[in-house]
């Protein structure tokens, strides 16, 4: 006699003694130990449930480590190759927002203090952002001209982490200016060579000035390299008459998702200015990053779809194997829905435990992978465009334990759906058709 038959007999002649409330509880032990022990005599078609959830769940861990991780890469490198998480400008600039309007701040040091108290503020900084045109033997190119301040923004620049000849600005720099290898191409120019820089001064005079090539910098990157130069903001201050002024300050935070908090936090301070985040400023980005979302999502579905089967399949093999059995279960007095919520146990149990052991090891193959990263640098040099120069050499995998938690419950929940059509099988078995069953 099997271990769910004997557990059944005696239960049922205990509960026949019981009172209801005593007879209740008993039943819901009972069926659980009987689901248990069911779950391991055939133990091999259980190992290959588990299996299958356990790598079903460590493949979507694994897959939504690597896209957070990408998605922190790409959108951490996109906001500071534009100027930050967040920028504060003057009245109007929205409105000219493509033309770089030189629209000075209004006391830019009280307002760079007050953002540097914010909790989630890494960096801050003033600077000057205009379009001007830059002119070698070769011809004159459009580009938006950046006055910057070197040692504030040095530890985080996108461009001082890929100088590929020379050195990044220094802030007693006086004519000097750095360029992508996009733009040094075209112009036909090295370190050491002289350009011309031309812009529009915060009069609408038309300003010259000859300046020293001091870096060249490389992002993978051609046509954002293209288009950007860097100067000093003190000699972007005097280049654009605009003595101890700033047109913006730009904001890095700790990491992208934390906009809104300082966004509100700002606008509440500073009512009279125009404070952005690289959302409304680079809407494109959003649209990008909502998009990988999607698709990620869509992929967890999938692996989630493929585990569900695959337990399905394994609990109607497990109600064909057992008709006999669940027709002495049945004549023992276990109506249909007992031996339903049996089979429906028993599904529960091995989502439970494969849910347990996919999280654990999941959340280990992350902690790893988030320390050593994964290396994408035949990716980043492969010209495949801008999102994958962003996302650099070297991916580290992104997660939170309640995000693994979530996972694991939601792999354990649709274990327990997956059994429920073969649990609704094994309840329609009629004893007497059950019991001549071979």
């Amino acid at each position: 006699m099997s271990d769910s038959i004997k557990v059944a007999s005696q239960d049922h002649l205990y509960t026949r003694r019981a009172a209801p409330g005593m007879r209740v509880v008993r039943y819901q032990a009972t069926a659980l130990k009987m689901a248990w022990r069911n779950m391991w005599r055939n133990w091999r078609r259980t190992a290959i449930a588990l299996v299958a959830i356990v790598l079903g769940l460590i493949m979507l861990l694994f897959m939504q480590g690597l896209i957070q991780g990408s998605d922190q890469a790409i959108f951490g490198n996109a906001v500071r190759l534009y100027g930050g998480n967040i920028q504060i400008h003057a009245v109007g600039f929205r409105d000219k927002a493509k033309r770089l309007p030189l629209l000075p701040l209004e006391n830019p040091d009280a307002l760079l203090q007050v953002v540097r108290d914010q909790p989630q503020v890494k960096i801050a900084s003033k600077r000057i952002n205009t379009g001007g045109m830059v002119s070698s033997n070769e011809g004159a190119f459009p580009v938006a001209i950046t006055g910057i301040e070197p040692a504030v923004e040095a530890v985080n620049s996108l461009q001082a982490e890929n100088i590929v000849a020379g050195r990044f600005l220094l802030p007693e720099d006086g004519d000097a200016i750095l360029i992508g290898q996009g733009l040094a191409d075209l112009l036909n120019v090295t370190v050491g060579d002289r350009v011309t820089l031309l812009g529009r001064g915060a009069h609408e005079q038309m300003r010259q000035r000859s300046m020293i090539v001091v870096g060249i910098y490389d992002l993978g990157m051609t046509e954002a390299e293209k288009g950007m130069a860097f100067i000093t903001l003190p000699e972007a201050q005097t280049l654009y008459d605009l003595r101890d002024q700033a047109t913006e300050i730009t904001i890095v935070l700790e990491s992208v998702g934390q906009e809104d908090a300082v966004l509100n936090a700002l606008q509440g301070a500073f009512p009279g200015y125009e404070i952005d985040s690289w959302e409304t400023l680079r809407p494109e980005l959003r649209q990008t990053m909502d998009t990988k979302a999607a698709v990620s999502g869509f992929f967890g579905l999938i692996v989630l779809l493929i585990a569900s089967i695959g337990i399905l399949n394994l609990m109607l093999m497990a109600v064909f194997e057992r008709t006999r059995e669940m027709g002495v279960l049945a004549a023992l007095g276990m109506k249909g829905r007992q031996i339903m919520e049996l089979f429906l146990l028993e599904g529960a149990l091995i989502g439970v435990v494969g849910a347990l052991i996919g999280c654990v090891v999941g959340a280990v193959i992350l902690f790893v992978f988030g320390r050593v990263g994964l290396d994408f640098s035949a990716m980043s040099n492969s010209n495949m465009g801008e999102a994958t120069a962003l996302m650099g050499d070297r991916i580290y995998t992104s997660y939170s334990a309640s995000g693994i938690i979530l996972q694991g419950v939601a792999v354990a929940i649709i274990a327990a759906l997956a059994s429920l059509f073969p649990a609704w099988q094994a309840s329609r078995q009629e004893p007497a058709e059950a019991l001549h069953h071979v």
